[in-house]
């Protein structure tokens, strides 16, 4: 984790003792030379099953969103509690997924938080960006310009894509993220679009990173979301509601 209670919520340092903001153990600051400097569990590896080690990719992200938004904890009404990488005071959560998940977690998590977003690091197994920059070559039909909108039919053909089987039932926001942390050029972001129609179809937009974590930050992503809902189950009038962003 990267953050513990030490009176307020901090950074590990070197040496430092602190409180998990969740179950309330001990933790205690681990600060080598390989690893990102981070907090950890005394007498237990993690209170949150939920909770994977952190990469780089994971920090990164986390950065730019502000301190008070990071590692909320989050409750649900039968008091089952998670600790959400970043949620925002809109009551977005966005969960940074670096590992492959199982389906049922996965599910899981849809079904917690109610306004969620993933974002998938398109670069932690070397051949995901192989075969889905090769899905898009082969098979995409782009559709729209403005906005970079593609539209894939896996009922006709074999797409052979991992991140599509493994995401294409989402009823959350699901973004591809393909940036190579420590890289000079900021790359886009491909939105997988929760439609129903999946795997009939598979829509992708292309948006850019600094104008996603804008969304983010300033709310309009709620705005954007409230728009979107209301013609999840409607394909076929998704185009001209696209267009007129």
């Amino acid at each position: 984790m990267k953050y513990a209670l030490v009176n307020n919520k901090t950074e590990a340092t070197e040496g430092a003792r602190g409180i998990c903001p969740s179950c309330g153990s001990k933790m205690i600051a681990k600060c080598g030379e390989k690893k990102a400097h981070h907090w950890a569990h005394l007498k237990s590896n993690s209170c949150d099953n939920w909770w994977e080690n952190e990469t780089a990719w994971h920090r990164n992200w986390k950065s730019h969103f502000p301190v008070e938004w990071q590692e909320v904890v989050h409750t649900s009404g039968n008091g089952e509690k998670h600790i959400a990488d970043v949620k925002t005071d809109y009551g977005w959560v966005l969960e940074f997924q670096h590992s492959y998940i199982k389906p049922k977690e996965r599910r899981a998590r849809d079904t917690f938080y109610s306004k969620l977003i993933w974002i998938i690091d398109g670069l932690s197994r070397p051949t995901d960006i192989i075969q889905f920059n090769k899905a898009l070559k082969k098979h995409a039909i782009k559709i729209s310009q403005q906005p970079h909108i593609l539209i894939l039919y896996p009922k006709y053909c074999t797409l052979n894509c991992r991140l599509f089987e493994e995401w294409g039932t989402s009823n959350s926001l699901v973004y591809f993220d393909f940036h190579k942390v420590g890289s000079k050029t900021e790359s886009d972001l491909w939105l997988l679009l929760p439609t129903n129609t999946y795997p009939e179809s598979i829509y992708l937009m292309k948006t850019s990173r600094d104008r996603f974590i804008k969304y983010v930050i300033d709310g309009r992503i709620d705005r954007w979301y409230k728009r979107y809902i209301l013609r999840m189950n409607h394909p076929e009038s998704l185009l001209d509601w696209l267009k007129s962003l």
